[in-house]
C-alpha cells in the first residue's frame, strides 16, 4: 500500500475508519474549536476520541476564513497514529526502531502543491499571516493566536545538514512570527552558528504534512541522522522536497502551508505567555522571532493545528510515542536486549515520568540505563526500572512496584541533568525576572532514577492462580456482566520463594484437607521461648 500523498488522502483515511469528525457548523476558532476538541480529552476514554475538521471557520472579529482547520488528525489518540503510520497499534515501536534503522534520505522534484498560491511583498504586508486561521489554543490565558503543528525548516550554516523540529510560533503581524526553538533543539544549534557569523538564520515554517513527517519532526532524532530520512523510513519511500522561493532551503513538496524567512541572531522579541504541555501557561520572555519574506500554499489549503496544552493531549501522544521509540534505540545501541516495554506516561506531559521495563539480568542493568536514556531535558526526570511482571504502562501496576520492591537508602539516585525550561518547578514566577536566561543563571535540575526491580525472589502474588481466575472470568461471561478491562496482574503467580510444602498445603486445602494441615500443624508444635 502506497503511503499518504498529501494531508487531505491521509484525513480521508480517518474517515473511513470512523475517526474523523466534520464540524460543518459555524465555529470561532478564537473561543470556540479548542475548548471543544478540549472536552473529549477531560471527559472520554481514549478509544472514543477522534480526529476534527472545522469546515466553517470563524474568528472573534467576525471573520470568515475559507480555510477548513483540522485539529488532533497526527496523534488525537494511539488508534490515529496507527493509522498515520499505516500499521497496527502493537506495530507502532516496531515500525519506529525500523524506519531509524533504514533511514531513507529525500529526493528534490522541480515542482510541488506547496508552491501553488504565493503570498508576497504589498499582500504579503497587508494580509499575510493573518489570512491563516490560527486559533488561540488556550482561550482566556494565550495572549495570541500560535501556530502549534509548525514544522521549522533550517540547515546547519557549516555543514548542510537538515532540521526540521516542532516549535510554536506566535502571530504578531502579517510578515512576522514568533519562534520558540527550546534550549537544545537543532534550530538552536544552527541559530547558535549562524550568531557567530553574524548572520541570520534561515528559516521554512511548514504546516499540514503527511504525518510521518510530523512523527518525525516531534523525535529527538539521534545524531548522524535527519527528520527528512527517518519520515521516508517510516513511510517506506523518500519524502518529495521542493526549493523554496526565496531562501536556499528545501520543504516538503505536498505541505499546505510554507512560510519562509530568517530569524535575526543580533534582536530578540518579546514572546508568550502559551499553556503549555506541562500543564500550566508558559512564562513569557525575550525570545526567537521569524521576519517573512513569502508564503506560499496549495490551492485551497488546509490548516493544521496540534492540541496541546493539559496533559494528556494530541501533543502528550505524538511527543510520548516519538520518544519511547527514540528511547528503545538508545538502549538498543547501548547493548540491552532484554527490555521489554519503554513507557513515557502522558499525565507528565510525555516528558516527565519514564518507566523501562525489563527481564532482569544483573544488578548493572540499572546502571546502563541510565548511561544510556539520556534523561534531563531530553527524556524526562522520573526515571523507573521494573520487572517483566510490572505494566509499564499502568500507574496502579508500577506503584505497586514502587512501594513493595525497593528501599529509597538503596535503590533511588538523584543527578544533575540538562534543563526543560518550560518545567515549572525550576524557579519561582517571580524569579523568572521577564527572561528565559534566568532559568540559565539561578535555576538547577536533576533527575531522580529508581530501581523498582525485586531484589532478591519474592513469595507468590497474592491473588487466584490463573486457573480460577480463568474459571470465574468464564462465569462472568456467562452472566453478561460488564466488559472488563484486566489489568495486571490479575491471577497469581510465583516469584521464586515458594516451597514444596507450600504448594502441597495448597493443594490439600484445594481439596478440602484443611484438617491435616492443621494436624501437621499440630504435630510441629515448639514451646515458646
Amino acid at each position: 500500500m502506497a503511503y499518504y500523498k498529501d494531508v487531505r488522502e491521509y484525513l480521508t483515511a480517518l474517515e473511513k475508519h470512523g475517526k474523523l469528525i466534520r464540524v460543518s457548523r459555524a465555529i470561532n476558532k478564537d473561543t470556540e474549536m479548542h475548548p471543544l476538541v478540549r472536552l473529549q480529552y477531560r471527559g472520554l476514554p481514549e478509544e472514543e476520541r477522534k480526529a476534527f475538521l472545522f469546515e466553517n471557520v470563524t474568528d472573534v472579529k467576525g471573520r470568515k476564513f475559507d480555510m477548513p482547520v483540522a485539529i488532533a488528525c497526527y496523534a488525537g489518540t494511539t488508534d490515529i497514529y496507527a493509522i498515520g503510520m499505516q500499521c497496527k497499534k502493537e506495530e507502532i515501536y516496531g515500525k519506529w526502531t525500523h524506519a531509524q534503522a533504514h533511514p531513507i534520505e529525500p529526493v528534490t522534484v522541480s515542482s510541488g502543491p506547496c508552491q501553488e498560491r504565493m503570498i508576497e511583498g504589498e499582500e504579503l504586508r497587508q494580509t499575510g499571516l493573518d489570512l491563516l486561521p490560527v486559533p488561540i489554543s488556550t482561550p482566556g490565558f494565550d495572549n495570541g493566536p500560535y501556530t502549534t503543528s509548525s514544522h521549522f525548516v533550517s540547515r546547519d550554516p557549516e555543514t548542510g545538514e537538515y532540521n526540521m523540529g516542532n516549535y510554536r510560533g506566535q502571530i504578531k503581524a502579517p510578515d512576522r512570527m514568533g519562534c520558540y526553538a527550546g534550549n537544545f533543539s537543532g534550530l538552536r544549534a544552527h541559530w547558535n552558528k549562524c550568531r557567530a557569523l553574524k548572520k541570520p538564520l534561515d528559516v521554512a515554517c511548514v504546516i499540514g504534512v503527511q504525518p510521518n513527517l510530523s512523527y518525525a519532526a516531534v523525535a529527538r532524532i539521534a545524531p548522524g541522522l535527519n527528520e527528512f530520512s527517518v519520515a521516508g523510513g517510516i513511510s517506506g519511500e523518500a519524502v518529495e522536497l521542493v526549493q523554496c522561493k526565496s531562501i536556499d532551503l528545501q520543504v516538503p513538496a505536498h505541505a499546505e502551508i510554507v512560510i519562509e524567512g530568517s530569524i535575526p541572531t543580533d534582536m530578540g522579541e518579546w514572546e508568550g505567555p502559551f499553556g503549555e504541555f506541562p500543564g500550566y501557561m508558559a512564562h513569557e520572555g525575550v525570545g526567537f522571532f521569524v521576519n517573512v519574506n513569502c508564503i506560499t500554499t496549495r490551492h485551497n489549503p488546509i490548516y493544521v493545528g496540534f492540541l496541546s496544552q493539559f496533559p494528556p493531549s494530541e501533543s502528550s501522544k505524538i511527543r510520548g510515542t516519538a520518544t519511547e521509540g527514540v528511547v528503545r534505540r538508545r538502549l538498543a545501541d547501548a547493548g540491552m536486549d532484554n527490555i521489554l516495554d519503554v513507557a513515557i506516561h502522558e499525565s507528565s506531559g510525555s516528558w516527565g515520568y519514564l518507566v523501562v521495563k525489563i527481564k532482569k539480568k544483573s544488578e548493572q542493568d540499572f546502571d546502563k540505563i541510565i548511561g544510556a536514556v539520556r534523561l534531563g531535558a531530553d527524556a524526562g526526570k522520573i526515571l523507573v526500572v521494573v520487572d517483566d511482571d510490572i505494566d509499564a504502562r499502568d500507574a496502579d501496576s508500577v506503584n505497586w512496584a514502587l512501594t513493595f520492591n525497593m528501599q529509597p537508602h538503596r535503590d533511588v539516585r538523584i543527578l544533575d541533568a540538562g534543563m526543560m525550561s518550560l518545567d515549572p518547578s525550576i524557579v519561582p514566577s517571580e524569579d523568572f525576572g521577564g527572561a528565559r536566561s534566568a532559568l540559565h543563571k539561578t535555576g538547577k535540575c536533576s533527575v531522580l532514577c529508581i530501581d523498582a526491580t525485586r531484589s532478591w525472589a519474592y513469595k507468590p502474588t497474592s491473588l487466584p492462580r490463573r486457573e480460577f481466575m480463568e474459571g470465574a472470568l468464564e462465569i462472568w461471561q456467562q452472566l453478561e456482566l460488564p466488559p472488563l478491562k484486566l489489568k495486571a496482574p490479575w491471577f497469581g503467580y510465583e516469584l521464586g520463594y515458594w516451597s514444596d510444602r507450600n504448594r502441597e498445603e495448597a493443594e490439600l486445602a484445594l481439596q478440602g484437607k484443611h484438617f491435616e494441615i492443621g494436624e501437621r500443624a499440630k504435630r510441629e508444635r515448639k514451646k515458646l521461648q
